[in-house]
Order: C-alpha cells, then sequence, then structure tokens
C-alpha cells in the first residue's frame, strides 16, 4: 500500500522527509470536491498519541487507514506540552547547576544567563525534528495522514475540510476519536480584552516580561512559575485553593510552596480572580475577590484545560458528551455510538502521554476482541504515575495519604528526608522528602510522593514494587546498586523511618 499525505504543514519541518504533494493535490481538487464517501477500516480523528499509534499499528499490518488532524502534527505532547516545556526546564535545570558552579569545584563560571533567542532555537529544533520524525513515521506507515478539520454527518462519517483546500469525505467500520484539550480561559472580567498567556501561547514569546503573575498553582502552573523564576523573571502565583497542587497531601504541597518562597516567588493562596485589565503601557492588573490587587507585565492563565469536542457535531451522530464537553465512555473506550471509540485526555484520560498510550493498547486489544482476537481489556484500576517537573521534582503514583484515609485503609507512613540518600549528596541536591503510604493489613504500598532530584525516574521502581503486588519489606530488602537515588528505598522503608 502506499502511503497517502494531505496536506501542508504550518511550521517548518527540521529534519522531515522531502514529500512532494503539492502538484498531486492541485491535480486532484476537483476531483476530491466531488468524491464519493470513502471507506476505511479505521477512521481516526486527532493525531495524539494514542490515536496516532493506533493508526500506524494497523496500516503496517495491511488494514486501510486514514488520520485527520487538524493541525499538530505528532499531537499536543510534541508541540506545544511535554517536549518543549521539559527541553525549556532542563536548560533551567542547567542554568541552575552552572550558577552553583563553585560549589561542585568548578571555578571561571562568571555570571552565566539565559539567551532567549538561544533558548526559544533549542526547543523549537528539539520540537520540529520530532514532528519531521513523526510525519516521516505517518508516511512510512502505510496510512492517509489528512491535514484538515472534521465535523461529523452521519454516524461514522466525516466531511474533513482540508487545510490546502477542498473537501472529503471519509467513513470508517471503526472510528476512534483522539481530539485532545486546549488550555481553559475561565470566565473571568475582562479576560477576553486583556491578552492573556496561555502554557501554549508563553512558548512563543520573543522577550520575557520583568514580571509575570500565574494565575492558578496546579502542574503547569507550578512548572512554569520555577522556570520563569530561574531565568530572571519576577513570579507571583495567586491560587484559588488553600495550597499548590490541590490534587497532594498537605506536606507535599507546603514543602514545594516553602521551595518557591525561598526562591523569591510570591505565592498567594486563597485567592480567588474577580477581574483582569491589561492598562496601555502593557501592565496587567488582577483584582482579588478579597479587594486586593496584584499588578505585573503580564499573566499567564494555567487554571486547568478543555476538551476540544466543540464543533465537530459529536452529539448529532449519538457521541454523548458530559457537563464538561468530554465524551462519555466506559471501561473499553467505547463512546455511546455503535463503532465510535475514544481516548485520550478528550474521553477523560488523565492527561498524561503516558496514560494515552496505554489508552492504544486497550483500543488495539478491544478492536480484536470484537473479531474474536483474545479477550477485552479494560481501563479499570489503572496505576498511572505522574511527575511534576519543578525543582525538585515531584513524582507520584497510587494513593495520597489523604486519599488512603478517606477510602478507609488503616496505614503505616514511611518518609524520610533526601539528606538521607547518599546519591542526594554527592550530586549536591538534598531539598526534599520521600513518603510511602503502606496497607497495615496487607504490608502492601498503596502509593508514594517521591519530592526531590531525579524523582522522576525513582518513581517506576516502586511502581513496578506495587504491580507486583509486593510487600513494602521486598523493597526495603532489595538489592540496589549504590549509590543511585533508587537505593533511597531501602532507606525509605526501615523502621528507621515508619510512622505509627
Amino acid at each position: 500500500m502506499r502511503a497517502r499525505y494531505q496536506g501542508v504543514p504550518g511550521r517548518k519541518l527540521a529534519g522531515a522527509p522531502v514529500i512532494a504533494v503539492v502538484e498531486l493535490q492541485q491535480a486532484r481538487a476537483k476531483e476530491r470536491d466531488n468524491m464519493d464517501i470513502e471507506d476505511v477500516d479505521l477512521l481516526v480523528v486527532g493525531g495524539g498519541k494514542a490515536g496516532k499509534t493506533l493508526a500506524m499499528d494497523l496500516a503496517r499490518a495491511g488494514r486501510t487507514v486514514a488520520m485527520v488532524e487538524r493541525s499538530m502534527i505528532g499531537g499536543t505532547c510534541i508541540n506545544v506540552a511535554c517536549i518543549p516545556t521539559k527541553t525549556l526546564i532542563n536548560s533551567g535545570r542547567v542554568l541552575k547547576t552552572i550558577r552553583r558552579a563553585a560549589e561542585f569545584g568548578i571555578s571561571g563560571a562568571g555570571n552565566p544567563r539565559m539567551d532567549l533567542k538561544l533558548l526559544r532555537h533549542r526547543k523549537e529544533d528539539v520540537v520540529e525534528t520530532m514532528v519531521g520524525g513523526q510525519l516521516s513515521a505517518f508516511t512510512g506507515s502505510g496510512m492517509d495522514f489528512i491535514l484538515g478539520e472534521a465535523r461529523f454527518v452521519a454516524p461514522r462519517t466525516v466531511e474533513v475540510t482540508l487545510n490546502d483546500g477542498g473537501v472529503r469525505t471519509l467513513r470508517g467500520t471503526d472510528v476512534v476519536l483522539n481530539l485532545g484539550t486546549e488550555p481553559l480561559l475561565p470566565p473571568i472580567e475582562g479576560l477576553a480584552e486583556s491578552r492573556v498567556q496561555t502554557s501554549n501561547t508563553l512558548l512563543e514569546l520573543e522577550s520575557l516580561p520583568e514580571s509575570i503573575i500565574i494565575l492558578g498553582g496546579g502542574y503547569v502552573g507550578c512548572e512554569f512559575a520555577d522556570l520563569l523564576n530561574t531565568i530572571g523573571v519576577k513570579v507571583t502565583i495567586v491560587q484559588g485553593g488553600g495550597q499548590l497542587l490541590a490534587r497532594e497531601d498537605a506536606d507535599v504541597a507546603a514543602a514545594i510552596e516553602q521551595n518557591f518562597r525561598d526562591a523569591g516567588i510570591t505565592v498567594r493562596l486563597g485567592a480567588r480572580a474577580q477581574r483582569i485589565s491589561r492598562a496601555a503601557d502593557g501592565t496587567v492588573t488582577l483584582m482579588l475577590s478579597s479587594g486586593d490587587t496584584v499588578t505585573a507585565d503580564d499573566i499567564l492563565v494555567a487554571v486547568g484545560r478543555r476538551p476540544m469536542t466543540g464543533g465537530a457535531n459529536l452529539e448529532g451522530v449519538g457521541v454523548e458528551l458530559d457537563d464538561r464537553g468530554f465524551i462519555r465512555v466506559d471501561d473499553q473506550l467505547q463512546t455511546t455510538a455503535e463503532g465510535v471509540w475514544a481516548a485520550g485526555d478528550a474521553a477523560g484520560t488523565p492527561q498524561f502521554t503516558h496514560a494515552s498510550y496505554d489508552d492504544y493498547r486497550v483500543l488495539k486489544t478491544n478492536l480484536a476482541a470484537r473479531n474474536g482476537a483474545g479477550q477485552p481489556r479494560s481501563t479499570a484500576g489503572r496505576l498511572i504515575p505522574y511527575c511534576v517537573f519543578t525543582t525538585p521534582e515531584l513524582g507520584r503514583v497510587g494513593l495520597s495519604e489523604r486519599q488512603a484515609r478517606d477510602a478507609g485503609y488503616h496505614v503505616h507512613i514511611a518518609k524520610m528526608p533526601v539528606t538521607a540518600i547518599p546519591r542526594a549528596r554527592t550530586v549536591g541536591h538534598l531539598e526534599g522528602f520521600w513518603k510511602a503510604v503502606i496497607d497495615r493489613e496487607t504490608n502492601r504500598i498503596l502509593g508514594v510522593a517521591l519530592l526531590g532530584t531525579e524523582a522522576s525516574e525513582a518513581i517506576a521502581v516502586v511502581q513496578m514494587a506495587m504491580l507486583a503486588g509486593l510487600d513494602y519489606t521486598a523493597v526495603r530488602d532489595a538489592i540496589i546498586t549504590h549509590p543511585t537515588m533508587a537505593e533511597g528505598l531501602t532507606l525509605l522503608f526501615t523502621p528507621a523511618f515508619l510512622e505509627d
């Protein structure tokens, strides 16, 4: 099967293969406009992690597959989320390390600073290289990759307004919706007129403000606060709730808050936004419900994300949405419409790329099972870790202490300062603590919160132990390489750090 690619990408694709499509598109434009419905085995609407992986997999297996994507080749993660933000965060960490050069026995580091032009170049190079690789993988798989806007016009049938002009109508024996999310802009007075920044637009800034308000103390807000403060922006976080990172235990949130305050970040908790205004000179004023105001050169609104389900006429073909616009699915990722499945953020899956990738595995298994090959798979009970890439990092998996107690578990708590881990001393990062929640009745690990350097790597060790159903003593007694951060787990579960 010869791969097809339709649509001209909106960005330069560094390193991408040269694909001659314009002449073919022009020659077939009139033909496309008058085409009958094109039938395929699998129609994927939205090219996020789950959808694109499934599309490539089935296309390589010889199925007829079409994937429609609005504009972001490779999905949100590669273009405006995980990859560019973690690239920037890593640059910030390098800068922090250079500033501490003398502590590591290095002289002559001078007064390093972030060069925004070079920083953007690095971020764009990483993104564009990955986008180019994605495009090459799409076309190489044999799928029909289409850039355009899809709208349902009949069951399992979409009309696609192509980015390069014209219209196509496609129908899938099976349809997968992988529509993703975008930054939520809440109904705050004056917000629409104030040219606020979002996590998307902030990545494209050509100059840095001297000061910024970050509205929202969740994962996105905290990561950007840490990064912007590192590169010299005066940051004020305004959080409506009583702590940062509302899902976390109070001691974890308090430690991150203190880290921020120690670094010079202003944190306003229990402060709800009432009105936003931007003056003629560009400065932004945020009025709080208390009557107080906060003023800065710019504002980042990071209060959550909303599903991109509007405009696709999903409900018109029987796909039900919840009251927030997310697609209703069962535990096998089937929607309320026959033959239509959904995956990723817009289907209510936890908003992490690795969770969307597991949706792909669920979908692949269930599509095969429907045809008599094996047993179906469920999303119920999945153990999904996540990390907050502040400095130090927070790695989390399973239940927090609060969640475990609310669920009725009788628990042990193990809690240890990162200073107890030899590796932390060798790398010079002693901030944070590790905490584990243990079921007293079974000795199983219910969850952990690792706040400290390299927590995003060490968390996988605990996840594997939890998946295997091991007693915490098995982790305590394991022989783990010295000196590594994961070795700290053999200390965390010793009697010295177990609390009643």
